[in-house]
Formats: C-alpha cells, sequence, structure tokens
C-alpha cells in the first residue's frame, strides 16, 4: 500500500537547508511543500507590503530550489484549516510538517485552531524546533545550554530529491502590489531569498563585519557595518545555526592570523554572536509568554500611560515632525529603508515612550510595520524593555540630544534625512530651536525635554516603589529573565537590580 503523502508548511522558514521538517518528510515518502497565503494575517496592524515584498522574493527563490529537486511549491490562499480542510479532501489522509512557530498572537491562535483540526480529523502534525526557541520550557536556567547544543549541531543536510504528490494544483503567487497586502511601499526595498541572505552573510564575513562595534549604534554606516541578516533570519531564508557556525568557521580562520587585524576582526564577530543568543533569547520569552504581546511584563504599569495618550503626539512621532532632529532622522529614514540601527530604535521607543508618553501597545504595531525584519518576539520584549514595563530591566531614557551629539556630531545623518535644515550650521545642527532665527518649516520641540523626563520618572519611580512590586519583579525575573550571569553571583545581582532603580539619560 502507498504510503500517505507528506504536507510540508513552510511558514517563517523559506529555505531547504538545514530544514528539519522537509528532510525528515522526504524521508517518509512523498511531499507536497505548501506555502499558506493568508488574507487576515495581512490585515493587521503589524503587517506591511514592505514585508511581502520580501516574502515574495523569498517564495520565488524556495520555489526555484524545489522545482530543481523535484517538489515544486503549492501556493493556496486562504485561511489555514480551510485549505488544509481542501487538501484533505484532495489527498485524503496526510502528514503534516512545520517548523514551530512563535509569532505574534495571531498566528498563536491560528496555530492553535490547526491543531485542534488536526486532533478532529485524526490527522498527525509534527512540528519540529526553530532556532534556538524551545517549545514547553519548564525553567530558564537550562535554556541557555539547550540553546548552545543546537546551534553546535551538524546542519541539517538538504535531500538529494523529492518525491512529489500529483496531480494539486497550485494558485497564483499574488503579485507583490495586490491590494491584500496594503498600501504603497515608500523607499527602498531589501531583497529577499536564499541567494541574497548567503551574498549578505559572506559580505559580512568577508569585510564589512570588520567594524561592527565601531558602528553598530551609529545611524546611517550602520548600515554598511551590521549584519543586515535580520530580515532573512526573520523569514527563515537562513537559519541561526547556518549563520552561527558559518561566523564561528571565519573567527577560526582568523585565529591564526598573527597581525593585530586579525585579533580586531574576531573581537567582532564575537560581539555578533552574542547578539545571535540574544535573539533566540528574546524570542524565548514570547514563546514563554505569548501575552506580552499585549500586556505589561510587570502588573503595576497596567494604566500607567493608556488614559493619557495624545494623539497629536503620536502622528508627530509617526512622521518624523517632533522638532528633534536625530528623532525625525531617524523616522524618516525607517520609513524609507525599513531598517534602522538597534540604538535608534531604541531612542525612537524611549522617545515615544518617555518624551511624549505614549503606551507602547499603540506605538509597537506601528514601527512592526515599518520594519522588514519585524520579528515579534524581539520586537515585543524590546519594547516593553524600552518603555520601562518589565520590572526587571533598567530604565533607559534616551536624551535625543546626547544621542546626536554622540553618534551624529557632524549632522550628515540628520542633513540627509530632515532637507528642512539644509541650510542649519553644524554648531545647530542638533538644537536648531537655539538659533536667533529658527529654521522655518520645521517644528519647535514638541516637548521640553527636561520637563518631560522629569514627568517620567516621577511616574515610573512611583510604580517601583509600589506595593508588591519587588515580589512580581522576582517572579517576572525567574520566568523571563537572563540566565548569563554565574551561578554564585545571580542571588546577589538580582537583588541589586531589583532594587536599584537607575536611569540613562
Amino acid at each position: 500500500m502507498e504510503q500517505s503523502p507528506n504536507i510540508i508548511w513552510f511558514k517563517r522558514d523559506l529555505r531547504v537547508s538545514d530544514h528539519e521538517p522537509l528532510a525528515a518528510a522526504a524521508k517518509s515518502g512523498r511531499v507536497l511543500p505548501l506555502y499558506i497565503v493568508e488574507p487576515e494575517l495581512w490585515k493587521l496592524p503589524d503587517s506591511s507590503r514592505r514585508q511581502w515584498h520580501f516574502i515574495h522574493d523569498s517564495l520565488l527563490d524556495l520555489q526555484r530550489y524545489l522545482v530543481a529537486l523535484g517538489a515544486p511549491l503549492i501556493i493556496r490562499v486562504g485561511e489555514a484549516t480551510e485549505v488544509l480542510d481542501q487538501l484533505h479532501h484532495e489527498l485524503g489522509v496526510f502528514t503534516l510538517w512545520s517548523h514551530e512557530e512563535t509569532g505574534n498572537g495571531w498566528t498563536y491562535q491560528r496555530d492553535v485552531a490547526v491543531g485542534q483540526w488536526c486532533r478532529a480529523h485524526n490527522l498527525l502534525w509534527r512540528e519540529l524546533p526553530s532556532n534556538g526557541v524551545v517549545r514547553g520550557l519548564k525553567s530558564r536556567d537550562g535554556w541557555a545550554k539547550l540553546r548552545d547544543e543546537r546551534m553546535s549541531a551538524l546542519i541539517v543536510e538538504t535531500p538529494n530529491t523529492l518525491v512529489p504528490v500529483d496531480g494539486i494544483a497550485s494558485q497564483n503567487l499574488p503579485d507583490k502590489n495586490d491590494s491584500m497586502f496594503g498600501g504603497a511601499n515608500i523607499g527602498f526595498l531589501q531583497a529577499g531569498g536564499r541567494k541574497e541572505a548567503l551574498k549578505t552573510l559572506e559580505s559580512f564575513l568577508k569585510e564589512r563585519g570588520r567594524s561592527y562595534m565601531q558602528t553598530i549604534s551609529k545611524p546611517g554606516v550602520s548600515a554598511r557595518h551590521c549584519s543586515r541578516l535580520s530580515a532573512y533570519i526573520t523569514f527563515g531564508t537562513l537559519s541561526v545555526r547556518e549563520v552561527e557556525q558559518a561566523t564561528k568557521t571565519k573567527m577560526k580562520s582568523l585565529a591564526g592570523n598573527p597581525y593585530p587585524d586579525g585579533t580586531f576582526f574576531r573581537r567582532n564577530l564575537s560581539a555578533f554572536l552574542s547578539r545571535l543568543a540574544w535573539h533566540c533569547h528574546f524570542i524565548q520569552k514570547l514563546e514563554q509568554q505569548p501575552d506580552i504581546e499585549f500586556k505589561c511584563m510587570h502588573p503595576a504599569f497596567e494604566g500607567m500611560r493608556e488614559p493619557h495618550f495624545r494623539e497629536d503626539f503620536f502622528e508627530a512621532w509617526k512622521t518624523g515632525h517632533t522638532g528633534y532632529p536625530l528623532v525625525d532622522a531617524c523616522m524618516r529614514s525607517l520609513h524609507e529603508n525599513g531598517w534602522i540601527t538597534f540604538r535608534m530604535r531604541a531612542m525612537l521607543v524611549s522617545f515615544a515612550s518617555y518624551h511624549l508618553w505614549l503606551d507602547w501597545r499603540k506605538t509597537a504595531p506601528f514601527l512592526a510595520q515599518l520594519f522588514t525584519d519585524y520579528e515579534p518576539g524581539i520586537h515585543y520584549s524590546q519594547f516593553q524593555m524600552q518603555s520601562g514595563v518589565t520590572g526587571i530591566n533598567a530604565v533607559r531614557m534616551y536624551n535625543p540630544i546626547k544621542q546626536s551629539l554622540d553618534h551624529d556630531p557632524q549632522g550628515k545623518f540628520i542633513h540627509r534625512y530632515v532637507p528642512e535644515l539644509k541650510s542649519v550650521p553644524d554648531s545647530f545642527i542638533h538644537e536648531p530651536w537655539r538659533m536667533y532665527v529658527p529654521p522655518s518649516g520645521y517644528p519647535a520641540p514638541i516637548v521640553e525635554h527636561e520637563a518631560a523626563i522629569k514627568h517620567a520618572r516621577a511616574e515610573i519611580s512611583k510604580r517601583w516603589k509600589s506595593e508588591d512590586f519587588k515580589d512580581d519583579s522576582r517572579a517576572v525575573n525567574q520566568k523571563l529573565g537572563s540566565r548569563n550571569r554565574p551561578q554564585s553571583n545571580r542571588k546577589k545581582v538580582k537583588k541589586k537590580e531589583i532594587q536599584q532603580l537607575s536611569f540613562d539619560v
């Protein structure tokens, strides 16, 4: 009797290399690679055409690889359980294979529904681990070891050939500009796909990563020397394991370099590896507590900002018209490019959260749709950290003027993205309102820095001093906190972290 077919459901893993579900399904018999375009997903406030452009490129590339292996990618448009139900009618019994996905709340509920559908139809759904995220983890104490074991495991080999499931029709892949995916894009669109991912990785390890740490906080130049691999990792055209092992191979090749340059390059790549670990660390938070997309990690901060929301402040921040040049330049750059360096992302969130007192649940979905590399697990964890609502992290209130002086001292980045200030001399580019005659066409600061920070400090401190705050902080830390410190120092450091409220301005 012929074995039942295997459906490989591609989601955020658009590759054939290091793809365990594909490799395992190929050993089991006939395979049907499937991608479901879900219209409801693209109605969400954190989805955008920019992201679809990247996915579209990646799907075309994936299709080329799959055709070469003998089983083309089948495209279906619709709600996941309805698509699977139709395939059940066409195929009969099948096994569903996929990677585990840690996405936003919508994809979480979709996967719950798919699981229920599979059980109702007595179909097996084999979900296999993705990257360093561990499903069903009972304690964070052992997570780092598990993650490192996965990263050091052999890369899963690509099958030499696939036995296809014949007679199953594919729908057309929706066009990049289909109205399903929202309004028109503005500016640069990063090319997706496996081939582009490998080229980007190669150029980073060959040369661009040499100045990684020295430029990581600088707007403009960081676009060249940061890895720019985040979108490829987000949509899975590269696995984290592939990137980590390639980086370690490069570092090993530099180990015998007797010149200082080799040591310097190795240090930069070592810093990059630590950020790859952070990638999995933050997604693990969302895996363990999916509601952090919607609720503050620490309950004391619920209701703190919501009643004070100002639509005019939100609009000025969204469009880059706050009157603070670096803040506006960063926002406009993000609109144009779909990417900005980590520190400038943090500054944008800090300014919205503390200076403008905007709730992170309003600002987070807006920025998500601008990012090509939007990764829910990282995005919402970082938003909560930068908004000061975790109760376990130091509160960092960025001074936008200081950041401007530190990271764009000559105002090159500002001049590029805020043309209203093109006539402003360097001596006033960070604070144009101090000129005797301020530039026309550019707004005055939307809030006064010192007054806004004073208010934010008072409100945050009030929560830190509230009853049960420390007990709740310990609970958050136990469930979601980092375990990087040596065990002998951990209790002492935890106590200090929970008791100390610090500000970085």
